[in-house]
């Protein structure tokens, strides 16, 4: 929303009305604020660090659920059979990154191709506290 040339003067005499009533009211004038001059604190240094590791590839992978079998069990295994997860249907997918679970996701399909949509991005701090 923008003013017009008309309500933006008026504006600028109300503060400008303000200010001078402040100056009568103290006797002082406003003083601009000493500052200190902001140095560089190596900020260039730490966005070129991370340009570093934008490009390293990583693996993201989803998982459905898990199971334990035997090898004798695994064998049996052939076009058609069915293997029990531990999950329910409907549950939320874990997100994966280089084995490290970072979201929870469900399925959609978009443009006739699989994807995932995040509904839980875990924190970095619990991330870290199952690292341990």
């Amino acid at each position: 929303m923008s003013m017009s040339t008309t309500e933006q003067s008026a504006m600028d005499d109300e503060w400008a009305a303000a200010l001078a009533e402040q100056r009568s009211d103290t006797g002082v004038a406003a003083q601009p604020a000493p500052l200190e001059r902001l140095q560089d604190e190596g900020g260039q240094q730490k966005i070129a660090e991370l340009d570093t590791i934008l490009d390293i590839p990583i693996t993201l992978s989803v998982e459905i659920g898990r199971t334990r079998l035997t090898i004798r069990n695994l064998l049996q295994l052939n076009q058609g059979s069915v293997v029990e997860l531990d999950r329910l249907a409907g549950e939320p997918l874990d997100v994966l990154v280089n084995g490290t679970l970072v979201a929870h996701g469900e399925v959609v399909v978009v443009n006739e191709k699989f994807g995932i949509r995040l509904t839980d991005v875990i924190s970095a701090q619990e991330r870290v506290r199952k690292l341990r």
